[in-house]
C-alpha cells in the first residue's frame, strides 16, 4: 500500500552507491538513497517497513541493523528484488505466479511467497526470543501493519515444509523436554488469565531464550520428535504475543504471532495455526482494521475445519463476526455469529486441545455482546455481557473485560448510574491485574461517562479510576 506511494524506481537497487550500502548492510544509507529519490519521509519509510520514524532516524544518523528478522522486515517492506536481498545477506523470494491464489481473500496477491528453510523460522523465532529478552530497541520500536499479516497467512497456506524437521545437534531431545515446555505453557496461561499479561510476560520471553532456543537450535532429534517439539515452542511463542498484544506492545506481539505461525506450519499443526490465525485476527480487529480481522478469520475457519476442531471453527466465526460488526456490516454478521452458535452446538469437546478450554458459552456470549455492542443494538448486547458472567471464576481478566463491558453498554443505552456500578466492579478487578487491554476498557468506560459526571454515581466513580489507574493507559 504505501510502497506504491514511494514510488521506488526500479533502478534504484542496480545502482552503485546502493549496491555498496546493500553490501555492507549500511541500512542507514539505504533509507538516505530512498529518501533522496522518492522525497518520502521518515514517518513514510517507517510505516512502509513497519518501523517507528525515531528508530528510522537513529539508524539514519547511523544505528546499525544487525537483526535478521528486521533486516527481512525491511527488505519485505521495501520491496527489494531477489538481486538486492542476496547483496544484503538476505535469502532470494523467488515469487512465482499460482493462478489459484490470486484470488485469496488474504490479499489477492499474485506473488506468492515461496518455501523458506524450517532451520531459517527456527532462527528467526530464536533472535526475536533474544531480542525480547535483551530489551532491543528495534523490537521495542516496531509497529503493528494489518499488511505484515498477508506473507505469513499466504505462506501457512501455500508452503510446504521439503525437508524433514530433523537435526544432529550437541544433546538429545526426548519427549521429557516437549512435556516440560508444555508444561510451562500450561502454567504460564493459567497466570496470564489470573493475573494478566504485565506479570509474567518477561519469564515466558526468558524461558524461550534460555531453555527453548538451546533445544530447538543446537538439538538433536528425528523427524517426529521436531514436529513435536516445534509444535510445543509455537504454543509458547503464541502466548508471548498473546501477552504482548495484552500489554499494548502491538507491533512485537505481531511479530511473535507470526513466528508462531510459521512454527506450526512447519510442525504441520493445523490445530493451533488456526487457533494463531483467529488471535491474528483477534488482535487486527481490536486494532481497528475490520477487513484483515474478516480475512484472518476466514483462514483460521478453513483451517480449523481441516483440522476437525468444530469448536475452534466456531471461535474462528465469533472472529469474523466481531470484525463485520466493527465494520458496521450488520448482515454478515448476523450470518457468522448464527453459524458459530449452530457450530459450537454440534462440537464435540473431548478431543479439543488443552489450550482451547478457554471458548465456552461466556466466551462465545461476550464476543456476541462485543458484536451488538459495536453494532449499536443495546438491549441484545446488554442480555448477552450479562449472560458472559456466568464463567469460570480463574479467568479474572476476562471478568474484568465482561463488566466493563457491560458497563459500557449500560452507558451507551443512557443509565451512567448502572454503567459507573458495574464499572466499579471492573475496577476492583482491574487493580488487581497487569493489562494494558483492562485499563483501556475502564478508560473508554471513564470518557463515556464523563458527560454525566454531574451525577454523584458517576463523579464518584470516575474519581476512583483515576485514583486507582493513576496514569496507567
Amino acid at each position: 500500500m504505501l510502497l506504491e506511494n514511494l514510488r521506488i524506481p526500479d533502478d534504484l537497487w542496480s545502482r552503485e552507491d546502493m549496491h555498496k550500502a546493500l553490501a555492507a548492510r549500511d541500512i542507514g544509507a539505504v533509507f538516505r538513497l530512498l529518501a533522496r529519490q522518492t522525497d518520502a519521509s521518515q514517518t513514510r519509510i517507517g510505516a512502509a517497513v513497519g518501523l517507528e520514524q525515531g528508530y528510522i532516524s537513529r539508524i539514519i544518523a547511523g544505528r546499525r541493523v544487525t537483526s535478521i528478522d528486521v533486516l527481512e522486515r525491511i527488505a519485505d517492506g521495501c520491496g527489494m528484488p531477489d538481486e538486492a536481498r542476496m547483496t544484503l545477506g538476505l535469502a532470494p523470494c523467488l515469487r512465482s505466479y499460482r493462478p489459484a491464489m490470486a484470488d485469496h481473500s488474504l490479499g489477492r496477491h499474485s506473488d506468492v511467497p515461496a518455501n523458506r528453510s524450517w532451520r531459517e523460522d527456527v532462527r528467526a523465532a530464536a533472535q526475536l526470543w533474544e531480542g525480547d529478552v535483551n530489551r532491543r530497541d528495534m523490537l521495542r520500536q516496531t509497529v503493528f501493519s494489518s499488511t505484515a499479516y498477508t506473507l505469513p497467512a499466504l505462506r501457512w497456506f501455500t508452503a510446504t515444509t521439503a525437508q524433514p524437521v530433523e537435526q544432529e545437534g550437541r544433546r538429545t531431545v526426548g519427549q521429557p523436554d516437549i512435556d516440560t515446555i508444555r508444561q510451562m505453557t500450561a502454567t504460564y496461561r493459567r497466570l496470564d488469565n489470573q493475573y494478566g499479561s504485565g506479570h509474567a510476560r518477561d519469564n515466558v520471553t526468558r524461558f524461550l531464550h534460555h531453555e527453548v532456543a538451546p533445544l530447538v537450535t543446537e538439538g538433536r532429534y528425528d523427524p517426529a520428535t521436531g514436529r513435536r517439539l516445534l509444535a510445543a515452542a509455537a504454543e509458547l511463542t503464541q502466548l508471548a504475543g498473546w501477552q504482548a498484544y495484552d500489554m499494548a506492545e502491538h507491533g512485537l506481539a505481531q511479530r511473535y504471532l507470526t513466528h508462531a505461525l510459521d512454527l506450526a506450519r512447519t510442525a504441520a499443526d493445523a490445530g493451533l495455526g488456526a487457533e494463531i490465525l483467529a488471535a491474528m485476527s483477534h488482535q487486527a480487529t481490536y486494532l481497528g482494521h475490520a477487513a484483515t480481522g474478516v480475512d484472518l478469520a476466514r483462514a483460521a475457519r478453513q483451517t480449523a475445519q481441516r483440522a476437525g476442531l468444530t469448536a475452534l471453527t466456531a471461535e474462528a466465526l465469533v472472529m469474523e463476526a466481531h470484525a463485520h460488526a466493527v465494520a458496521l456490516h450488520e448482515r454478515d454478521c448476523a450470518t457468522a455469529l448464527h453459524q458459530a452458535e449452530r457450530t459450537l452446538d454440534r462440537a464435540d469437546r473431548s478431543s479439543d486441545p488443552q489450550w482451547l478450554g478457554y471458548f465456552d458459552e461466556a466466551y462465545l456470549s461476550a464476543k456476541f455482546g462485543h458484536c451488538f455492542h459495536a453494532l449499536g443494538q443495546h438491549r441484545r448486547a446488554e442480555r448477552f455481557a450479562a449472560r458472559s458472567l456466568k464463567m469460570d471464576e480463574r479467568y479474572v481478566r476476562g471478568k474484568a473485560f465482561n463488566l466493563a463491558l457491560l458497563a459500557s453498554v449500560h452507558a451507551r443505552h443512557g443509565e451512567p448510574e448502572r454503567a459507573s456500578a458495574v464499572g466499579a466492579e471492573a475496577l476492583t478487578l482491574t487493580t488487581q491485574l497487569r493489562s494494558a487491554r483492562a485499563v483501556r476498557y475502564l478508560r473508554d468506560l471513564q470518557t463515556g461517562l464523563a458527560p454525566h459526571r454531574r451525577k454523584p454515581a458517576v463523579r464518584q466513580f470516575i474519581t476512583r479510576v483515576d485514583a486507582a489507574l493513576g496514569q496507567r493507559r
